[in-house]
């Protein structure tokens, strides 16, 4: 006698494959998903091989180098030390995606749990958990993460980072509970509650998994916003001293006065930016619209 479980198993299997089979689909024909993907590739790979493709960033350069435009010897000019900025630029790239990782991380932990307590039990843990987060969104991020990096007693690229994500949870935390409550109301849920499964399991091997789209798409959106806070926190003196980003190297032009005169100094490490910020949103542009189910259908 056929397993009836058995075949209901197999069968929601090959169409959970096929879905993902069409949504990947969907994806590589997503001109602005395709070249985000690219860029953060690009990126990624420009991090991984910082050690190959240049020297690392120390001490003091040549007076004699002192802002050279750019030109075979150095493809990116120098700083007013007579430093390498193609280096700085390619070091840079490197603190970059580390802060975008680590605040990331952090946003995750904090607000994931936060949405999924909210929207799973409702009651206590909602009016807290939601309490909390408007207070946060009402809260002007960029002063207090500047006045926080501030006062903080040892300055550097993970503290920075992990500033940043201890306030950027607000959003995946609404999102998290926004899906979380969708999901809640399936049929599938309530027979597993029914069936008395753990709810650890319910909420993570349920909730979770199918509320993690909107979710991930929000999180390249912090990933992509994580380096335009920490450009402005070390544009503004508040970073580390000690670690190359794009933020510090602009920082260090303002400083030197060749901000607009030496226009190599300001121009890569913008670029840098630019590019990166653009990458994770044109890859959120792709991501949210192939996991969309109504475009998924089609």
């Amino acid at each position: 006698m056929i397993n009836k479980s058995a075949c209901k198993e197999v069968s929601n299997r090959k169409v959970k494959e096929h879905r993902w089979e069409k949504e990947i689909k969907i994806f590589l024909n997503h001109k602005l998903g395709m070249l985000g993907l690219g860029g953060v590739v690009f990126l990624i790979l420009i991090a991984l091989l910082a050690p190959i493709i240049s020297e690392p960033v120390s001490g003091y350069g040549n007076y004699e180098d002192k802002l050279l435009a750019p030109s075979a010897n150095h493809w990116f000019g120098t700083d007013d030390m007579g430093l390498d900025l193609f280096s700085q630029v390619i070091w840079g790239t490197r603190a970059s995606i580390k802060v975008g990782l680590i605040a990331v991380f952090v946003a995750m932990i904090i607000g994931i749990p936060i949405g999924l307590m909210s929207g799973y039990f409702g009651g206590i843990y909602e009016t807290l958990g939601m309490g909390l987060t408007e207070v946060f969104l009402t809260i002007p991020m960029l002063p207090l993460m500047i006045i926080t990096a501030a006062v903080s007693e040892s300055t550097t690229i993970n503290t920075v980072a992990l500033i940043i994500g201890i306030f950027s949870w607000p959003s995946i935390a609404r999102i998290t509970r926004s899906s979380t409550l969708r999901v809640c109301g399936m049929q599938y849920i309530e027979a597993a509650k029914s069936l008395g499964l753990k709810t650890r399991s319910i909420i993570f091997k349920h909730i979770l998994i199918n509320a993690s789209t909107p979710v991930f798409v929000n999180l390249t959106i912090v990933m992509a916003t994580s380096i335009i806070t920490e450009s402005a926190i070390s544009f503004l003196g508040l970073g580390d001293p000690l670690a190359y980003s794009w933020g510090k190297i602009l920082h260090n032009a303002y400083l030197s006065g060749a901000f607009s005169t030496a226009w190599w100094y300001s121009l890569f490490p913008s670029i840098g930016i630019m590019l990166f910020v653009i990458s994770f949103n044109f890859l959120s542009m792709g991501v949210r619209d192939a996991l969309n189910p109504k475009i998924s259908r089609e």
